[in-house]
């Protein structure tokens, strides 16, 4: 197995210090999902909070756990496990998402059809932002798994506080709309925004 970058070790060091992120990732775990992960701008905020010197962690929007299960896509599954994870922890935001139903959706939301995805990996790596293309998992044995499919530009964008446009599925509009939206620079005064790539 190869040696975890210095980044990966870090991430990994702040989720296991952080007690919000390691409950969530326990309850997540118990529904016994194949393939998941708690990614977007969960993990995004837990480095960023920490790299800015925050006491308390930013107020998160939601808990984005994404899972990848092509045998059952129905809107109401996740509905089922996203009510599982509000009883178990009923003040953590959560949002669960199959990833493999995505294309069902996506179109009513974002206004253009796009073909199914073909796993987890694949699907984080569609994320609007190449700082938020990643997830974090539990397995077992109680090991934090890291999945990044786009590897050190996520990375390097993570540490270095940069919003970066990831046009492999969102346009231009939507990241613009995105970037507008959050005002990441309210909370994060060091971030970089980068202009969107056609």
């Amino acid at each position: 197995m190869p040696a975890k970058s210095p980044q990966i070790q870090q991430l990994i060091r702040l989720v296991r210090e952080s007690a919000s992120f390691m409950a969530w990732l326990r309850a997540v775990r118990s529904l016994g999902l194949l393939s998941w992960c708690i990614g977007a701008g969960a993990v995004r905020n837990l480095v960023w909070d920490a790299l800015s010197g925050h006491d308390a962690p930013s107020v998160l929007a939601d808990v984005d756990v994404a899972y990848f299960d092509a045998t059952d896509i129905s809107g109401e599954r996740d509905a089922k496990l996203q009510r599982a994870l509000q009883a178990a922890m009923p003040n953590a935001p959560w949002e669960v998402t199959n990833q493999a139903g995505v294309h069902q959706w996506f179109e009513s939301v974002f206004g253009r059809a796009v073909a199914p995805l073909h796993s987890l990996d694949d699907a984080i790596a569609t994320w609007p932002e190449f700082v938020t293309c990643i997830g974090v998992t539990l397995t077992d044995d109680d090991e934090i798994r890291v999945i990044a499919p786009h590897g050190s530009l996520t990375f390097d964008d993570l540490f270095s506080m940069t919003i970066r446009h990831n046009p492999v599925r969102a346009t231009v509009a939507n990241y613009n709309e995105r970037v507008a939206k959050k005002n990441y620079a309210a909370r994060w005064p060091s971030v970089t925004i980068l202009p969107a790539q056609c």
